[in-house]
Parts: C-alpha cells; sequence; structure tokens
C-alpha cells in the first residue's frame, strides 16, 4: 500500500513525521496517509518524494526502485558466492525473491531478479522456471541489454543439454541465436564469442564436425582480428580434445601449442592441466611409451599442485597406460577410482569416462573374469550408444567384439 511503501522509505532514511511533513503537510495528516486513512493530491505525493529523495513512481508501484536494487544486490551477492563458499545458495535466493516475483514488471532489476530466480528454481529442480526466464527474456529484449539476453538463451538450451538431448539443445540455440540477431541491432563482441563457442560444442556433441570446425575457426579469427582473447581458451581446448577424438596428430601439436601460450600467458591452470592430459595421451596413443605416461601421471598426482577437477581424467590415463604393460589388477584398482562428476555432459568428456568401462573389460578378460568382462563391454556399449562416432567409439566396439568372440569361444 503507498502509505506503507512512505513509512518504510521514512524510516529507512531516519526520518520524523514532522522532518518529512515539513512546512507543506502538518504531521496529523501524514499520520493518516501513512497508515492509508487519507489519499495525497499529487501535489502532495511529489512533495513527499522530493523530501524523501525518490521519484514519484517510486511511491506508486508495489516495490520501489530503491527496494529493488537492495532485493538485488542481496540476491548478486549470493549468486556470484566462490563454489566453496556457497551453502544452499539456490534455496536462500527461492526465499530472497519469491515474495516478489509476481511484482516484477519493467527495469534491469526486475529482469535481473527474475533471471537469477529462474535459473536457481531450476537448479533447485523446481517448476515454473520457464515462464520466468520468457518474461525475463522479454524486458530484456526491450532494454537492448544483449549480453543478459544471450546469457538466457545460452541456458535455455543448456537444460536439454544436461539431459544429453544435443540435438533439441542445439535447436534451442540456433532458436534463440535467430531472435536475438533479429530484435539487437548491434551484438557485442564478447557476446557473439560465446554464443559461437557453444554453437561449436552443440553441433561436436551432435557430430556435425564441419559445422562445428567452421563455426569454431570463425570464432578464432575473429578473436584474433578483433584482439579480444575472450572464451579462446575453450575454445583452443574444443579444437585440441576434437582432434584428440579424431587422432588428427598435426592438429592435437597445434592446438596444444597455442594452449602452452595461453597458460603461460595467463597462467591459467585449467589449460595447464589439459595440455598434460594430452600429453600423456600422446605418450600412450601414439608413442606407446607407457611407463614413461605412468611415471609423467604420477609425478601430476603426486605433486602439491593438485590437478582437481582433471584428477579423474589422470586416473583414466594411468589405468589405459597399466594395462598396456600388462598390470591388469592395478589397471583395475586404478579405474575403479574413477567416478563421472555430476558437472560432465559433453560427448567429448563422456567419452574419456565411457571409455573406462572399456578398460574395465579388457582387464578382466585377460584375468579369465568373462562374467565381470561382457558386464563392463556392455555397459561401455550403451554409454556410447547416443554419441557421436569418435575413435573412443570405435575402441569400446572393438572390445565388445573381441569380448563376444571369447565367450562364443567358450560357449
Amino acid at each position: 500500500m503507498l502509505g506503507e511503501r512512505i513509512r518504510k522509505l521514512r524510516k529507512q532514511k531516519k526520518m520524523t513525521l514532522e522532518a518529512l511533513a515539513g512546512d507543506a503537510l502538518t504531521k496529523g495528516m501524514l499520520s493518516l496517509i501513512e497508515n492509508n486513512k487519507a489519499k495525497p493530491s499529487m501535489e502532495s505525493l511529489t512533495y513527499i518524494a522530493q523530501q524523501l529523495g525518490v521519484e514519484v513512481t517510486d511511491l506508486l508501484e508495489e516495490i520501489s526502485s530503491q527496494e529493488l536494487r537492495e532485493i538485488l544486490e542481496k540476491a548478486e551477492k549470493i549468486y556470484n558466492q566462490e563454489p566453496e563458499e556457497a551453502n544452499d545458495q539456490y534455496k536462500q535466493l527461492i526465499s530472497l525473491i519469491e515474495p516478489y516475483a509476481g511484482r516484477l514488471a519493467n527495469g534491469y532489476e526486475s529482469a535481473r531478479l527474475l533471471d537469477i530466480y529462474s535459473r536457481s528454481l531450476y537448479y533447485e529442480k523446481k517448476d515454473g522456471w520457464h515462464e520466468l526466464v520468457n518474461k525475463a527474456a522479454q524486458i530484456y529484449d526491450q532494454m537492448n541489454l544483449t549480453s543478459r539476453r544471450a546469457s538466457l538463451g545460452v541456458f535455455r538450451s543448456v537444460d536439454k543439454f544436461f539431459a544429453h538431448d544435443y540435438t533439441e539443445s542445439l535447436n534451442i540455440h540456433l532458436s534463440e541465436r535467430r531472435k536475438i540477431e533479429a530484435t539487437h541491432a548491434y551484438i557485442d563482441p564478447m557476446t557473439r564469442l560465446s554464443l559461437d563457442y557453444h554453437e561449436a560444442a552443440l553441433y561436436f556433441a551432435v557430430g556435425d564436425t564441419d559445422s562445428a570446425t567452421r563455426v569454431m575457426n570463425e570464432a578464432l579469427n575473429f578473436s584474433k582480428e578483433n584482439r579480444i582473447f575472450y572464451l579462446i581458451d575453450d575454445l583452443y581446448r574444443l579444437a585440441a580434445g576434437y582432434a584428440m577424438m579424431s587422432k588428427n596428430i598435426e592438429k592435437k601439436a597445434y592446438y596444444m601449442k597455442k594452449l602452452k601460450q595461453y597458460e603461460e600467458f595467463a597462467d591459467d591452470m585449467n589449460s595447464k592441466w589439459f595440455c598434460e592430459l594430452i600429453h600423456i595421451d600422446s605418450l600412450i596413443s601414439e608413442k606407446h611409451e607407457y611407463a614413461k605416461a605412468i611415471k609423467w601421471t604420477d609425478k601430476i598426482l603426486e605433486s602439491d599442485e593438485k590437478p582437481g577437477s582433471y584428477q579423474a581424467y589422470f586416473l583414466i590415463e594411468k589405468g589405459r597406460a597399466l594395462y598396456n604393460l600388462g598390470h591388469f589388477s592395478e589397471a583395475l584398482h586404478c579405474l575403479e577410482q574413477v567416478s563421472i562428476p555430476s558437472y560432465i555432459h559433453h560427448p567429448f568428456d563422456l567419452s574419456i569416462f565411457y571409455i573406462a568401462d572399456s578398460y574395465k573389460a579388457l582387464c578382466y578378460l585377460e584375468q579369465n573374469d568373462l562374467k565381470a568382462a561382457i558386464q563392463f563391454a556392455e555397459m561401455a556399449i550403451k554409454n556410447f550408444e547416443s554419441l557421436p562416432d569418435t575413435s573412443f567409439k570405435e575402441f569400446c566396439l572393438a572390445t565388445y567384439q573381441k569380448v563376444k568372440l571369447k565367450r562364443q569361444a567358450e560357449e
């Protein structure tokens, strides 16, 4: 109610009734207005707004701009917490924004709160987030806030990506991009690179390597021409990952060199561990230097600089090398420590994890445990079924055929 908003703002500014009433109003009249027992004229309302230092619209709206800014400030602080500091952050955000959600109408604060609220509902697996995303996107479009609007477009496609429905995820992304390009006359370079990166990653996910390579190269060239290095490391990792999957040694070496340069320039640990992973893969897949690969992997796993999210990848590589040296029990011990992190969804990453089951099958086969070998070979086949064709998928199929032939021979 109007009176309650006036009283709340007065108390926030630590003003008495007398101070707010000033010379234009009586204390009694102002008290009636605050208790919604009297309706101020537009002249009195303008005077009250001036005294409070706000716009008249702030008093007439259900939520004042100042109140919205305060809520958004709290929401951004919770939303942008570091992962190690976050504690039920999405639940906190829902509790904070939910009382105001139905009254958020126009303006940046409303759009951003709807944006954060919809994401929080999504991550807490609650209904209603689609409608809120639509509302936030509409306001962003009206205000020509291209980067925010594009971020929502990516978020919409990520829903299907997390469900491993890569084709639908790509369709949503392309549709969102067309809408953004039709509505926004200018797309800033960083937003364009973000759209390009996600588009290339999704094309790779559905197995359309020609389109993926085209978009990826266009993004890399655009980045170089404009000297904008936003997402350049992600683009290089994507390119190197595809080169590894397709066994393109020349391209893999080229993008490894680029990533090493970026790592040295930016002191980026993510690029460092990725380069180490690609190097170890080369020792195993190309040079067949298995003992050297194990020694290199152990050095990383035992160092003070922990590889963090890359640890599981290094364990898989060590398991592969141990298998090729004939140390089957040790390989199994290593591979059994691996589990797929909840944030892994791209087929390139999933392929690396799924191949671990094929190596388990081969280890059990060498140990004459045919039952376990069949179990893991079939598990790998099932997991790879919906993924695009890669050298990893070919290895999985070859492993399955090897185990299958062994079973037939013993029947």
